[in-house]
């Protein structure tokens, strides 16, 4: 996911209720951040939910660096 910051990962999760993805980051030394969750209803990720990561990843990268 290096559309939406370098060290994020994602996870596919499919059960029943659907198919649902987790995009996280881990690069930093005090925790994992979970940027954004969301259920998969078309073959392309909506650039809605990019958007959203992306957001939290560069205010986090912002706050890493105070």
């Amino acid at each position: 996911m290096s559309d939406v910051g370098s060290g994020v990962q994602e996870i596919r999760i499919k059960d029943e209720a659907g198919i649902f993805r987790v995009l996280y980051v881990a690069k930093f030394e005090d925790a994992a951040y979970v940027l954004h969750c969301f259920q998969k209803k078309t073959q392309r990720t909506a650039k809605s939910d990019l958007d959203v990561a992306s957001k939290r990843y560069a205010e986090l990268v912002k706050e890493q660096k105070r």
